[in-house]
């Protein structure tokens, strides 16, 4: 893990398009996908520029939270855009401009490679993989490897993400011997759908993502925590984006800011009620 610090302009481009993202307000603040269309007056002369940022849809609920009491405190505005993490990344890598970017590691560590993004990166947030089933359906046992995979041929249609849960589950099913035997019975929900959409829809019989897209989800039931064996944790990490003048970028301080109370003691209580974990700083 690492400290946050400063941030350049580097730029790359890609033909990628984004569809119509899902945003999540900060204090008041206008959206960063209406920001620029609202008729409201200008901020007043000596107003700190918002602080924009974009996240995978699976740390949305905590970065509204978070960043709204962040927020209040420090008098900057937050407006936060929340879309499938596929979709951000490849925002983000098409220079898009934006003072902080949260993705799966693995997404951050691409960007920085490219130059899309200015390290360190930080670690902020950590997730364990569950799996649900539809309200009213029978629970399959998969508290051990063999149970798991009795509940996995079982299934008519098993629902997975775009993001990082999603991968690694396929990458389990490779390694367990099971891809060819599930292969037809994959469904894939679309790039900033929850999974547990599919499953409360009966589009699958069994689900898999992490816990904060499913937790509180209507329709659905989690299931006990996966064996140990096939246990799937996420990191989300930050980094700064792509900022110019024209754009009015919040300053750099504002960005260290805001993640070192995402990192605090503080933000613990908050952070585990939606399903995830903080990555203790080193």
């Amino acid at each position: 893990m690492h400290n946050a610090g400063p941030r350049h302009n580097a730029r790359m481009s890609t033909d990628a398009r984004a569809p119509a993202p899902t945003t999540a307000p900060i204090a008041g603040q206008a959206t960063a996908s209406t920001a620029a269309s609202d008729a409201g007056p200008a901020p007043a002369a000596g107003a700190p520029a918002a602080l924009r940022g974009i996240s995978s849809m699976a740390t949305r609920h905590i970065l509204a939270e978070l960043g709204a009491l962040w927020s209040a405190r420090s008098g900057v505005p937050v407006q936060m855009e929340s879309v499938g993490g596929v979709d951000a990344e490849r925002r983000v890598a098409a220079g898009e401009r934006f003072d902080l970017v949260f993705l799966a590691r693995d997404a951050i560590d691409r960007l920085l490679a490219q130059g899309c993004a200015t390290g360190p990166r930080v670690d902020v947030f950590s997730a364990d993989m569950v799996a649900a089933v539809p309200a009213g359906a029978p629970a399959p046992r998969i508290d051990t490897l063999e149970a798991l995979q009795r509940a996995l041929l079982a299934a008519e249609r098993i629902g997975y993400s775009t993001g990082p849960s999603g991968t690694a589950l396929l990458a389990l099913f490779e390694r367990r011997g099971l891809m060819e035997r599930l292969r037809d019975r994959l469904v894939q929900a679309r790039a900033g759908v929850p999974v547990a959409q599919l499953v409360a829809q009966g589009a699958v019989s069994l689900g898999f993502q992490q816990r904060s897209e499913m937790l509180g989800a209507p329709g659905i039931v989690l299931l006990p925590p996966l064996p140990a064996e096939a246990a799937i944790r996420t990191v989300f990490s930050a980094a700064y984006g792509h900022v110019g003048e024209e754009n009015g970028p919040a300053p750099a301080s504002s960005g260290a800011s805001l993640l070192s109370f995402l990192m605090s003691e503080e933000a613990d209580p908050i952070i585990r009620r939606h399903g995830m974990a903080r990555v203790a700083s080193s």
